[in-house]
């Protein structure tokens, strides 16, 4: 038996596989991981098995298979082709796709299975005999700790583990080793799963479903029973829409399918995994970046040996082992986390479409704000539109108040607050409930600046001003984390004229316990959320009641259901709305949308006050009345008419280096070349050359980032039949053409900075 392997190393040279003999007795499937020989050292390296025959290469000496590195295969043949597809589609190197199938510690062996020590009463001793030995003449115990050890093994008749004797009997272990040596108990070793959630839930039954839910799920239904579909599920925030994935992935559990959640933010993984244990219990298994290397190690291994039948996580979560795979779901689907920015440069719904189809499974995107490309092919018939156009228990929509920033200012009100604002937080306040005020800002101020000179404190290696944090009385870069002091004079004119300038969540939690003393707050941003379970605790002490207002960043934006939540207030909803990028005013009418979806979710009614310098701009107008379509006619014209996706295609080649000129030239010259190329394509196939509606080479907007010069090649393609062919090409020539300074190339790149 011979096995096609492909080595563990990621280089265009290495690109393909080797043969390896299988050794007698070994044995190797499809899928398994090796251990191999390789190079004229024969040096042991990691590979994957991707196929075996028995007919041996021909004139050519082979090395042997030196062992497999699990007993079971970690890769199924749906995974496998999956990866294959993921090469050829994002143009990456085949290892670096098989790599997303598995938990990075796996590789290396840098994490093992956990096996506690645990204890047992010797069975082939007589138990009258044993506890005899431990008595004195006068029955009294020789050890009380062993006589009290002996009794809780004898009780229970099972194995435990030391610890939990020793949470009984504290400081026990002594007496355990003492038992051992007198061969009383045998000492003995239990392989556990460590697991990423404490604390039991309820058990949950399912809620009887409103008339807009039930159509909805018997909609996906029909998909299941199909094995196959694209839903598009469109509901407004608190429509319901969690209820009927749930009860969508019952029914495939029922018919002996499995499931997979996707979830965007980890901090909605706390809520969603709650849920889903009250529902199913232990069969869920949680997939995500903020796990242990252990917790997602066995995570990955109960889905792969088969003991759960739902995978709920984050974007990494769509590779999630499971076989028989009959519905995946994607929440908050227009979620730019979704989109992975590192090589291979997959998209998780890409991906959710492919591995539907290769087992025949349904695939449902939810979102109350889905992004115009998804929506766009939903009313082209791509996708299957659902709608639910209510909130549940016909609760209505908060109302939303918009506050011009700029009258505010002329009338004299210098602070974060509107008078609007201020008097909602008084109201919600009077009345015991609870309130999130939302900033995708953290920090204190978002940058700081001499009014002297003019001079921007600037991050060294990166071409962003630094944001300051008060706190910790220093200055950070949010892109690559570099860090400095605040300088007492200006080192440009060496005045003492720093000024801060701008806002972040610390300066408005600041202000809220000037304004509001006896309130208790709570901020929830990457500053306070970097240590494990934060984001949990955060969460369930505002859900408990501890605190009246959460301040947040976009990690508290969407798919947060907290009852006693009546007002929300979006301190500066012009954050991200004049960025460069063409979707801004579709993810800033997005984020307030949803925020403002997180107000009057129980029985009391909800407001939410929107604060702005751009009061009539669309972005806002069709966010304060909750209109969706509206925006999405609008937004889709503007897009039409400059040809922005979705009726073309933008593709990014990015150069990186420590050379300025350098880049500029070397991106030039490939542009040259690209563009030439790609017309000669277009002759060649009798389309019209203007297919190619833009081929530039510039700076990239972010013109340095950690201590390197950027430069990128945009090309804008229309759509059209012809569009695969110009990619094929532009893959063909930089495959030929590419160089050390080439990072990265993007088609439709998730950021344009």
């Amino acid at each position: 038996m011979f096995a096609q392997v492909i080595i563990d190393i990621s280089h265009s040279k290495l690109d393909r596989t080797f043969t390896y003999a299988v050794p007698e007795g070994m044995s190797v499937q499809r899928g398994h991981r090796v251990l191999v020989p390789f190079g004229r050292g024969s040096k042991p390296v990691e590979g994957f098995v991707l196929s075996l025959t028995n007919e041996p290469p021909q004139d050519v000496m082979v090395k042997q298979i030196l062992k497999t590195m699990e007993p079971y295969t970690v890769l199924s043949d749906e995974q496998l082709e999956l990866a294959l597809w993921i090469s050829r589609s994002y143009h990456c190197v085949l290892v670096e796709a098989l790599r997303l199938m598995i938990p990075a510690q796996l590789r290396g062996s840098r994490v093992k299975e956990k096996r506690v020590r645990t204890v047992i009463l010797n069975p082939q001793a007589d138990p009258k005999i044993m506890r005899e030995s431990l008595l004195k003449k006068d029955g009294s115990p020789r050890s009380a700790a062993q006589l009290e050890i002996f009794d809780l093994l004898q009780r229970t008749g099972a194995e435990m583990t030391v610890s939990d004797i020793v949470s009984y009997i504290p400081g026990a272990q002594p007496a355990v080793a003492s038992l051992i040596k007198k061969g009383i108990v045998l000492e003995k070793g239990r392989e556990i799963f460590r697991r990423p959630y404490s604390g039991s839930v309820l058990q949950d039954e399912p809620l009887e479903l409103t008339g807009p839910q039930s159509r909805a799920l018997d909609t996906i239904c029909s998909g299941l029973n199909a094995g196959s579909g694209v839903f598009l599920l469109h509901g407004v925030t608190g429509s319901g829409k969690t209820e009927i994935y749930m009860q969508g992935i019952k029914k495939c559990v029922n018919a002996g399918g499995t499931a997979i959640m996707l979830v965007p933010e980890i901090a909605l993984t706390p809520q969603t995994v709650d849920r889903f244990r009250a529902r199913f219990g232990e069969k869920i298994a949680v997939l995500h970046s903020r796990l242990s290397a252990g917790e997602r190690y066995d995570e990955w291994r109960r889905i792969r040996l088969g003991r759960v039948s739902v995978a709920v996580g984050a974007r990494s979560a769509v590779f999630a082992p499971l076989s028989n795979i009959k519905l995946i779901i994607i929440d908050e689907e227009h979620e730019n986390s979704y989109q992975s920015e590192s090589v291979p440069r997959y998209h998780a719904m890409e991906v959710a479409i492919k591995r539907c189809a290769l087992n025949k499974a349904a695939l449902v995107l939810g979102s109350a704000t889905p992004s115009l490309s998804t929506y766009h092919k939903a009313l082209k018939g791509s996708f299957r539109l659902i709608e639910l156009n209510e909130r549940i228990m016909s609760r209505p929509l908060p109302k939303v108040e918009v506050v011009d920033m700029r009258t505010e200012f002329l009338s004299g009100n210098l602070a974060i607050f509107s008078r609007v604002l201020h008097k909602r937080l008084q109201e919600c306040f009077d009345e015991g409930k609870q309130a999130i005020l939302f900033l995708n800002r953290r920090g204190y101020s978002t940058f700081v600046s001499c009014r002297g000179c003019g001079y921007v404190f600037k991050c060294p290696d990166c071409d962003v001003s630094m944001t300051y944090h008060k706190a910790e009385k220093r200055l950070k870069c949010h892109y690559c984390g570099n860090s400095a002091p605040v300088p007492e004079v200006c080192p440009e004119c060496r005045q003492r004229y720093i000024k801060y300038f701008g806002i972040g969540t610390q300066q408005v939690e600041e202000q809220m316990k000037e304004l509001f003393p006896g309130i208790k707050t709570l901020r929830m941003d990457m500053d306070t959320t970097r240590t494990k379970n934060a984001h949990n605790e955060l969460l369930s002490s505002f859900i408990e009641g501890k605190a009246q207002v959460l301040i947040g960043t976009q990690m508290i934006a969407k798919g947060l259901d907290i009852p006693g939540v009546t007002l929300v207030g979006v301190v500066a909803a012009d954050a991200s709305l004049y960025i460069p990028d063409y979707r801004s005013s579709e993810r800033t009418f997005q984020l307030i949308t949803q925020v403002a979806g997180r107000a009057g979710r129980d029985d009391s009614p909800g407001r939410v006050v929107v604060q702005t310098y751009s009061p009539d701009h669309p972005a806002i107008q069709y966010a304060s009345g909750h209109d969706y379509k509206g925006f999405y006619r609008f937004e889709s014209a503007q897009r039409r008419a400059a040809l922005f996706p979705p009726y073309s295609l933008f593709v990014r080649i990015l150069f990186t280096g420590p050379d300025e000129a350098e880049l500029e030239h070397e991106a030039g010259k490939v542009n040259e070349d690209i563009g030439r190329i790609m017309l000669e394509t277009l002759r060649e196939m009798g389309a019209d050359p203007v297919e190619m509606l833009l081929n530039v080479s510039s700076p990239a907007p972010m013109r340095r980032r950690q201590g390197l010069f950027r430069h990128q090649i945009l090309i804008k393609l229309l759509r059209t039949k012809n569009t695969s062919a110009l990619l094929l090409k532009l893959y063909a020539y930089l495959d030929v053409n590419s160089t050390a300074n080439l990072y990265s190339l993007e088609v439709n790149p998730g950021e344009m900075i």
